[in-house]
């Protein structure tokens, strides 16, 4: 550890980092009551990142509530709301380590009102882990057309999440019991539909676990309870995963996920490409104001001299002096390679299912776009054109289940993003409508 001189005199500690450790992020996502608060929170248990009078603590207060198996997912779950309900409506987030990597971990809202909550977590994923639940009843409630597992599958491909994880959970539970048949029926029912949204078979993985009891996160589930899988635990898996592609030649570009004010001024958010280094200058995109870095925490909250390409950072920054300049979906640049600002764009896209009493897409439909960490609505200006096998046919309007080439207007305000083709995290989004 170097003891350094920064920020406006005061005294802090810089630690090197174990670059031997690739940084990465995992989102788990699914439908709402299908285990994924539990499994984050047995996963820092069993990593060490909690200790067990922490854990004896939460089991006391989740008792009192009357909520006794819901103690693990009091680690993620951190507001009182959350707890009493037992729902998460934040991205909670927390840190442990493999073999080979220093794994942020997020774990997404499953709720239909808190989408928008869901889609910011799975922006910043390298991975996702769709928990699914193998209890009678659930898995099919999850998967229906009102459930979260069809949506979430389809925004985490959206959003360019390349690894999918699905994670089969309570297989423990009492109208499962570890069945082989449940599995399998379950596995098949997902495959099909993961292909139609776009995963090729070799990115998506299959893992039955017992989240509560901790069965298969760790260390492999015993043989005597499940004797038909071979595979590896969930740790094991996820630590083997190959990690998307990363250069941290390629100029500095951090869309703000969040910002507060502390004695000092301090954002939020992942590196999408390029280094931030404390003591350096940057461009805070669309403002274009020069600020300086005084501060680089990387995931596990250490200070550090740098972070690279896929650290999910915070940063102490100096140049601002109101909050309320900085927005989520700014974008910090390098100074001398700036993101482009815009309102209005063409883009290619994939419309999947439609709204029911809004059977077409045509020139003024109004809509939400999600993109990186914005949100904001828009209207489709225009439709350009209908891609059939890449030839262009020009249409007046298009249906479900079509590929498209339209003009989008974002009327609020001028956004920063970037070609996809430059930056494929700055250049994807998502439309929703009605929170669909």
């Amino acid at each position: 550890m170097i003891d350094v001189d920064i920020d406006d005199g005061k005294e802090g500690t810089i630690v090197e980092v174990d670059e031997s450790l690739a940084a990465a992020n995992i989102v788990f996502i699914g439908h709402v009551d299908a285990g994924k608060s539990t499994i984050a929170g047995n996963i820092l248990l069993k990593t060490g990142m909690v200790d067990e009078r922490t854990i004896e603590k939460f089991q006391k207060e989740a008792k009192e509530n009357n909520r006794e198996s819901w103690y693990m997912a009091y680690i993620m779950d951190i507001t009182e709301d959350e707890r009493q309900k037992g729902k998460t409506s934040e991205v909670g987030k927390a840190f442990f380590k493999t073999k080979s990597k220093r794994f942020t971990i997020l774990d997404a809202p499953g709720h239909v009102g808190y989408i928008a909550d869901m889609l910011k977590g799975a922006s910043q994923a390298d991975y996702a882990g769709m928990v699914i639940s193998a209890k009678q009843g659930e898995f099919e409630a999850g998967f229906d057309k009102d459930g979260r597992t069809r949506e979430h599958a389809i925004l985490a491909k959206s959003l360019g999440v390349s690894k999918l994880i699905c994670i089969i959970n309570k297989m423990d539970e009492e109208s499962v019991k570890w069945s082989e048949d449940r599995f399998n029926k379950i596995k098949e029912s997902l495959s099909e539909f993961l292909k139609r949204v776009g995963f090729k078979p070799d990115d998506i993985y299959w893992i039955p676990i017992s989240g509560l009891q901790g069965d298969n996160l760790l260390e492999n589930v015993s043989k005597h309870k499940c004797p038909w899988y071979q595979g590896p635990s969930l740790i094991d898996l996820i630590d083997s995963l190959p990690l998307p592609t990363r250069d941290d030649n390629l100029p500095l570009r951090i869309p703000v996920l969040d910002k507060y004010k502390e004695a000092g001024l301090y954002v939020l958010g992942k590196i999408e490409s390029g280094i931030v280094r404390y003591g350096q200058t940057y461009t805070l995109m669309p403002n274009k104001t020069n600020i300086d870095v005084t501060w680089v925490f990387n995931s596990e909250e250490n200070g550090v001299k740098f972070a690279r390409t896929g650290e999910s950072v915070r940063l102490k920054i100096k140049g601002i002096e109101n909050e309320s300049e900085i927005q989520t979906g700014s974008i910090i640049c390098s100074v001398d390679n700036l993101c482009p600002i815009f309102n209005v764009f063409e883009a290619e896209v994939m419309f999947l299912e439609l709204i029911e009493h809004k059977p077409i897409i045509s020139n003024g439909y109004a809509c939400v776009i999600h993109i990186h960490t914005i949100e904001e609505e828009c209207i489709i200006d225009q439709v350009l054109a209908q891609i059939d096998k890449k030839v262009e046919k020009k249409v007046k309007f298009i249906s479900g289940n079509t590929r498209a080439k339209v003009l989008i207007n974002i009327s609020n305000k001028a956004i920063c993003a970037d070609k996809f083709e430059n930056f494929k995290s700055l250049g994807r989004f998502t439309l929703r409508d009605e929170g669909k």
